[in-house]
């Protein structure tokens, strides 16, 4: 019993503070496989046809800046011919594996460092700002929310290793966010240098923005909006701030939308996407659906081990929250809006690389929303009591000891699942302590060996024996006119190359 009291007072006694520095230690710890398990990353699928130009400039010339006025020419052309993401499209032009194959390890670094980080500036600003909480509570969630995220998250290869569809959303999200942080900061900003830096720096950013996918843009668009319509009631005086990114934006998607390109596309595509009525109906259908399929157990856990800390929060704040319907039904619309562009363009939601993007964007939804309501409740209960007096009671009463058994119960889960591939920390140290991720990599080497041989015009290859499981990407078929295969030949110059079974003097094992 002496014991019990013990460890009771101990946890009772833990420091926000104390609990975000183990976060912070857990999140880190949770990534290193991710990373490590980054220095067996390969280039694939259509990094291939997105790179040729960049590459060819570069094995002629050696010149960096060469190969970026080639990715750039390349960027306008595909503007005129098939897309108009005029900032995905030279991103994705300027592959890292053009210039030095063994350089893919750089991709995993890359896409988690801004993702995790840009939803961590904005996740923490939010809670900070808008919400009233304090920095190291707003630290702590956020950070409990981004290792929760990288262990569930949708498609981790083609959210953290596959270069093109990770620059097109997932890096491109990234910006935004930044964005996003940089617009509010203006709108709290006492200093006018100060606001006036973040409006410019957003200004910028938004026009990248808008170059990037429809996904990203439109929900840019739609939360601008909502900016701008709040500072027109509440903040008027700081309204400019707004306005002009909203403004350079708006003038980048508009020229992404109407880029010459995406006409002539539509008219070859044989996907037939919903009517812009039915697509956005959908997307609201599909927001539900997906957010049953995204709070899985795992993250149930993360959010009962959480209430007792975001009503403490919400209750010592200062705000008001008048609006709780509002907020969450501005909300719901937000995440909505990134499912209606590829129902309208192809007719379908679920496409996992732009999945990553609407999941990150849901639970940080999730916890800010919850947040709001409980400021709301808790606030209530001062003013009419016995209003919200039953729930507060319960989480005043369980306090850090909920929050330390759930969060033991979440690393429980994490740790003690039988299927190691279940979650992805796991999934990729399983894959590099069994030798998956090595043998993968040294088969791919060899492949590389073959296309770089000047010698051989017709390349053969085996498919890949082993392969780690968060490396789900579609291999080269046998069918030489594969376009994943013509991408390769052409990026290599080879007459052919395909995937078999039999191997041959020319076949990499």
């Amino acid at each position: 019993m002496r014991r019990k009291r013990q460890i009771g007072k101990v946890i009772s006694e833990l420091s926000v503070r104390q609990m975000a520095v183990c976060a912070a230690i857990l999140l880190c710890l949770s990534l290193i496989p991710l990373l490590l398990l980054g220095k067996y990353n390969v280039m694939c699928i259509d990094d291939y046809d997105y790179g040729r130009r960049a590459h060819d400039v570069w094995q002629a010339t050696g010149s960096f800046s060469a190969s970026v006025q080639e990715a750039w020419r390349q960027n306008v052309e595909i503007y005129q011919e098939w897309q108009g993401t005029y900032v995905s499209c030279f991103l994705m032009g300027l592959c890292p594996m053009n210039f030095n194959y063994e350089i893919a390890w750089v991709v995993p670094v890359l896409m988690i460092g801004m993702l995790a980080s840009s939803a961590f500036v904005l996740g923490r600003h939010i809670f900070v700002r808008w919400l009233g909480c304090e920095k190291e509570g707003a630290s702590l969630v956020v950070l409990l929310i981004l290792f929760v995220f990288y262990q569930v998250i949708e498609a981790p290869f083609e959210g953290i290793y596959w270069y093109n569809g990770a620059t097109h959303y997932v890096l491109i999200q990234s910006l935004w966010f930044f964005l996003l942080t940089l617009i509010s900061s203006a709108l709290w900003e006492e200093k006018k240098g100060r606001a006036m830096f973040c409006c410019g720096a957003a200004a910028v950013l938004a026009v990248i923005v808008g170059g990037g996918n429809l996904v990203t843009s439109l929900q840019a668009e739609v939360l601008m909006a909502f900016l701008v319509g709040y500072a027109f009631w509440q903040r008027k005086d700081k309204i400019a701030y707004v306005i002009i990114p909203f403004i350079t934006g708006s003038a980048g998607f508009m020229v992404n939308v109407l880029a010459p390109g995406n006409g002539k596309r539509s008219s070859m595509d044989m996907d037939e996407g919903y009517s812009a009525v039915k697509a956005i109906a959908l997307s609201f259908y599909h927001t539900a659906v997906f957010a049953i399929r995204w709070t899985p157990v795992f993250v149930v856990i993360l959010w009962l081990a959480l209430l007792p800390l975001l009503w403490r929060f919400a209750k010592a704040s200062k705000r008001q929250f008048s609006h709780p319907v509002l907020v969450t039904a501005g909300a719901y619309c937000i995440i909505s809006a990134m499912f209606t562009p590829t129902l309208f363009a192809v007719g379908m939601a679920g496409l996992s690389r732009v999945d990553n993007i609407i999941q990150m964007t849901y639970y940080l939804a999730v916890f800010l929303v919850t947040t709001y309501w409980f400021g709301y409740f808790s606030h209530r209960q001062r003013q009419e009591e016995g209003a919200a007096e039953a729930l507060g009671r319960f989480l005043e009463r369980a306090g850090n000891g909920m929050s330390v058994v759930c969060l033991l119960l979440l690393l429980a889960v994490w740790v003690l699942t039988a299927d190691k591939n279940t979650y992805t920390s796991f999934s990729a140290l399983r894959s590099v302590v069994k030798g998956e991720a090595q043998t993968f990599y040294q088969e791919d080497m060899e492949r590389h060996a073959l296309y770089t041989d000047e010698d051989i015009t017709v390349v053969e290859v085996a498919p890949y024996s082993e392969r780690p499981v968060l490396f789900d990407f579609t291999d080269l078929s046998e069918d030489e006119e594969n376009w994943m295969n013509l991408g390769v030949a052409r990026y290599y110059h080879k007459d052919s190359v395909r995937c078999v079974r039999s191997t041959s003097t020319d076949v990499a094992p």
